[in-house]
């Protein structure tokens, strides 16, 4: 079995618990992590970029509706797939959802292996989807290190020890650890692994 961390994550937002419980054991049987959420507000909050592999989203409920979740998301510039599932689904709505980008559109009461092969579908699409905004979110974090920051974090990448990096800048090793450590929180890294990964991905495929 895949380690939890490496298991496609699916966000689930509908209003009705019953629902989500059933959807959770559902997807988490099949091989899926899941974040469920009874309200579109509260989903907004949870969620992070470039880290799921669809959204299983209803389009009525209290608050934002489905539909309104979708135009927000189209604001923000995310691309993430969205299945729509409603109990009071009519033509216009479907339409509109997919007029705007959703991946399908299913009506309740659906067959569990129908809504698990849409989601597998979806998540095969969502994957360049995903790496994008990785390299976004890596090369915005990037544009926010000072030149000073930079070059001690570019040097820290090249695997110079705090001394060696003192040396080379002409700086004190106190004002090297200041800079590598604020560098290491602008770019939400705690390890010169991470650091290294996240400098990769930000500059893009070679």
């Amino acid at each position: 079995m895949s380690p939890p961390e490496t298991q496609p994550l699916v966000y689930v937002v509908d209003d009705d618990d019953a629902l989500c419980d059933s959807l959770r054991w559902l997807l988490e049987s099949a091989g899926y992590r899941v974040s469920a959420h009874s309200t579109a507000e509260r989903f907004l909050l949870a969620y992070r970029p470039g880290v799921a592999a669809c959204l299983v989203l209803d389009v009525r409920m209290p608050g934002l509706s489905g539909l309104e979740l979708q135009q927000e998301l189209i604001r923000r510039g995310e691309r993430l797939p969205i299945i729509f599932v409603t109990g009071h689904g009519d033509v216009p709505m479907a339409v509109e959802a997919v007029k705007n980008g959703a991946f399908h559109f299913l009506e309740k009461p659906f067959k569990d292996e129908q809504l698990l092969l849409l989601i597998d579908r979806a998540a095969s699409h969502a994957v360049p989807v995903a790496e994008q905004a990785q390299r976004l979110c890596a090369a915005a974090r990037l544009a926010t290190l000072t030149q000073r920051e930079r070059e001690v974090m570019d040097l820290v990448v090249q695997g110079r020890k705090n001394k060696q990096i003192a040396d080379d800048l002409r700086i004190s090793i106190k004002t090297v650890e200041a800079h590598r450590a604020r560098a290491m929180e602008k770019m939400d890294v705690s390890s010169v692994a991470e650091l290294v990964r996240a400098t990769l991905a930000a500059r893009g495929p070679a």
